[in-house]
């Protein structure tokens, strides 16, 4: 029905082949989109390395979003070598350790200062650095969860997180669209990847959400990227400020 032949696509926060970017790239690369990965730092590399390899990644880079030099850098190189951006996806969280597993309200300031600058900010400077490489239009993209608009066991912090993260979203679709950039959040339900399996009883979470789901089944990092790679294509213009639930039914019950 679609396809993204021609189209250009970065996409941030890629840390293995399990990782909710992963999916999302892969996916936009079968539909026919160029893609630009980068990795968090040097131990990082050789996974997102032979990932860049599988899709023919155009451009590989570094990047750290708390270091505006790598940031900058990062979109020289697009703008040199493409001129252009089409979609941009950002995949990344973070939360410190001793934060996450306790209460909300224990929480310091400086960790939910620096879960607030990497899992939300920095998405809306990826935006606002991908905005004039957007002149036809785009569209942009983020993970969210369930855990930003109901209290799920052992999410703790990053609920408040996520929820300004949607939150975000919604502004800055009303901001950009009329210059025809879409912003959304992609919100699968409980996945097995590296970074969810920082919370606590994470297995249990998956167990009940397979049980809980009126498919019975997790979502996976195929079905983000295919929904991803819908939401890039022109089909979907006119559909923005979405919190898009992608998990078997798991939200609805």
């Amino acid at each position: 029905m679609f396809q993204l032949n021609g189209s250009k696509a970065v996409v941030i926060g890629v840390a293995n082949d399990q990782s909710i970017a992963w999916g999302c790239a892969r996916a936009l690369h079968a539909q026919g989109a160029d893609v630009a990965l980068t990795y968090l730092n040097e131990k990082a590399k050789p996974y997102v390395s032979k990932l860049a390899d599988q899709i023919d990644a155009e451009i590989f880079m570094p990047l750290d979003v708390r270091d505006s030099e790598q940031a900058k850098a990062l979109f020289d190189e697009i703008r040199t070598k493409w001129g252009k951006i089409d979609t941009l996806v950002h995949s990344v969280a973070f939360a410190p350790r001793d934060d996450l597993h306790g209460r909300v309200v224990d929480t310091s300031a400086e960790g939910f200062g620096l879960a607030m600058d990497i899992s939300v900010h920095s998405f809306l400077r990826m935006i606002h650095m991908a905005e004039p490489l957007m002149e036809r239009g785009g569209t942009c993209m983020t993970v969210s969860f369930l855990g930003a608009t109901r209290v799920v066991e052992n999410y703790n912090i990053m609920g408040p997180v996520k929820a300004a993260l949607e939150a975000s979203v919604r502004y800055a679709a009303a901001e950009l669209g009329p210059k025809g950039i879409s912003v959304h959040a992609l919100s699968p339900g409980p996945l097995k990847t590296r970074a969810a399996s920082g919370l606590a009883d994470f297995d249990a979470l998956l167990n009940a959400a397979a049980e809980r789901s009126p498919t019975h089944q997790l979502a996976t990092i195929e079905d983000v990227g295919a929904y991803a790679a819908f939401l890039a294509s022109r089909e979907a213009f006119n559909v923005t400020g979405g919190i898009h639930p992608i998990d078997g039914g798991y939200s609805i019950v």
